[in-house]
């Protein structure tokens, strides 16, 4: 008598992660903005840390850090 086959295992699937830290518009350094989401008060908040540059927007509870940014590049525009 023979053995069974074994079925291989699912391959993982890998997660894309989206970035927290982005590249400022104004002085191009690299991963220098940072967000900050306020849920309560449905307020996102990117700051530069090397320029000092700020920028808000509303969010909802769907919205990412890269939605903030993403207003912040349609606004600069």
């Amino acid at each position: 008598m023979g053995k069974r086959k074994s079925s291989k295992k699912p391959q993982a699937k890998i997660k894309m992660v989206l970035d927290k830290e982005f590249s400022c518009l104004f002085c191009n350094h690299e991963k220098t903005v940072t967000c900050k989401m306020d849920m309560e008060n449905k307020i996102g908040q990117l700051t530069c840390s090397a320029c000092g540059v700020s920028f808000q927007s509303m969010v909802t509870k769907l919205s990412e850090p890269v939605d903030v940014f993403s207003d912040w590049i349609d606004a600069c525009e």
